[in-house]
């Protein structure tokens, strides 16, 4: 008969202990151990995709053609209770303000926006009426329809908060909305009537000047991306004279300086001399480090208001989802923003999920492709990699990025410098800081980083995708 090793020989009714017990043997026998583990650890795909240029002096200059495309930015709100007001100096960020610093006549403006509200299918503004006003969209989502050849709707964007419209309609007479818009959502827009604008600007010199540029601007020779066009003659024959040009180039092209990220590690020497079997302590200690320090990297590549990624897309770059979750329609959209090779997209992993579950409801079912043995999502044979630094929001909603990678491509690059002092990987140091009088041991742990987009039609968003189920 067998008896169990757990049981005591004084307890009443147990029988003696036949042999060595399991608890008693494992102080004799030497454990098999793993590495010190760390949930935080992912992927970190953009890391691994970017191309990184060497980035001597620490600053990086991206020099472009000029670019006579200004302001086209998103306008700030500010509410008190349900009243909606623009905040003057955001004004600037329309094409018709750009660069205007009259503090007092931005004020004015600002004042004179008129409140209004939409439902869900009302419509906002009306092809072919009078255009007569600037539209500002404070909160909701808009629809920006035109009729198509054949009597159809064409949606040919979706505005949503900060957005603007009609802003070159108001320094031109008798125009017309050249589209409808209509409120997807509860809309809430603030409007400034064109008859008010005149007579501001009949009040206001330095308005009038600031008008004065706008439709000078709006007469320069330029692409459909708004760079300064570069003349060429074609089709001629004989001794036609030919069209003198030159290229012209940004005054003040954007510098990206590096970033930094640092942590200090502290060993106890007792630790580093001692306890180094199968493990070496101080090595594990430094790889876990960098391994957090290259996470947060990640991180502020994509987030960093400076250079992160999210931040520093083009606005005309930025689509907005059809309805709510990420639909196939909403990626082949995406698509057409970077057109031109695109790389991969990036993504949130619940993100990727809710594009899968539509798919699945369409009954489209996405491709996938080989990247050094790991399976990976595809659409339209672009990857999708996930990225669990892309934010999401409170109320369930993130965003999707695609980008174009390379110098060659005019893509988006990573930046760091290579062969700095004490270097233990790529652009990241370790320097040994001395031994304090409490006997430990300090290192100074350094990533230098950053990130550049060279031209804006190499990284597209779609912003705030929703992917609750």
């Amino acid at each position: 008969m067998t008896y169990s090793s757990d049981r005591n020989p004084e307890v009443e009714g147990q029988q003696p202990q036949l042999s060595l017990g399991t608890a008693a043997a494992k102080n004799l026998a030497t454990t098999t151990k793993s590495a010190p583990q760390m949930q935080e650890i992912t992927s970190r795909w953009l890391l691994k995709l970017l191309p990184w240029v060497q980035t001597k002096g620490g600053v990086y200059r991206v020099n472009r053609r000029l670019t006579y495309t200004v302001g086209d930015g998103r306008v700030t709100f500010t509410n008190t209770g349900a009243a909606v007001q623009v905040i003057p100096q955001e004004l600037t960020e329309l094409p018709l303000l750009r660069g205007f610093d009259n503090v007092d006549v931005l004020t004015a403006l600002a004042n004179q926006f008129v409140q209004q509200e939409y439902a869900a299918g009302d419509t906002i503004v009306q092809f072919g009426q009078s255009a007569d006003r600037i539209i500002l969209v404070a909160h909701g989502k808009v629809n920006k329809i035109a009729p198509g050849k054949y009597g159809e709707e064409i949606v040919l964007d979706v505005l949503s908060n900060g957005d603007h419209c009609g802003d070159e309609t108001v320094v031109e007479s008798d125009d017309t909305w050249q589209y409808t818009l209509k409120a997807m959502t509860r809309t809430i827009v603030l409007s400034l009537p064109q008859q008010t604008f005149e007579q501001l600007m009949g009040q206001s010199e330095a308005l009038r000047t600031q008008v004065d540029k706008f439709r000078a601007l709006l007469s320069q020779p330029q692409t459909d991306n708004g760079e300064a066009a570069i003349e060429v003659t074609t089709g001629h024959a004989g001794e036609t004279p030919l069209a003198g040009t030159f290229v012209d180039y940004e005054m003040s092209p954007r510098e990206y300086e590096l970033s930094i990220a640092q942590t200090v590690l502290r060993v106890s020497t007792r630790i580093a001399d001692l306890y180094n079997e199968p493990y070496n302590q101080t090595e594990q200690q430094l790889r876990l480090t960098v391994e957090a320090l290259r996470e947060r990297q990640e991180h502020e590549m994509i987030n960093n208001p400076e250079f992160g990624l999210l931040h520093n897309a083009d606005l005309k770059q930025r689509i907005q989802a059809s309805g709510g979750a990420p639909t196939p329609d909403d990626m082949d959209e995406l698509l057409a923003t970077v057109w031109k090779e695109p790389g991969f997209f990036l993504a949130h992993p619940r993100t990727i999920a809710a594009f899968g579950r539509e798919c699945n409801r369409v009954g489209v079912y996405p491709t996938s492709i080989d990247m050094n043995g790991a399976q990976v999502t595809a659409w339209r044979g672009v990857p999708i990699f996930p990225c669990n630094k892309i934010p999401v929001g409170k109320n369930r909603t993130s965003s999707i990025m695609l980008m174009r990678t390379g110098l060659e491509k005019q893509g988006v690059i990573g930046l760091h410098q290579t062969g700095i002092p004490d270097e233990y990987q790529p652009s990241l140091s370790v320097r040994f800081m001395g031994i304090s009088e409490q006997a430990i041991i300090s290192y100074l742990i350094t990533a230098y980083y950053s990130a550049a987009v060279l031209v804006p039609d190499a990284l597209g968003i779609l912003e705030d995708v929703e992917i609750g189920r």
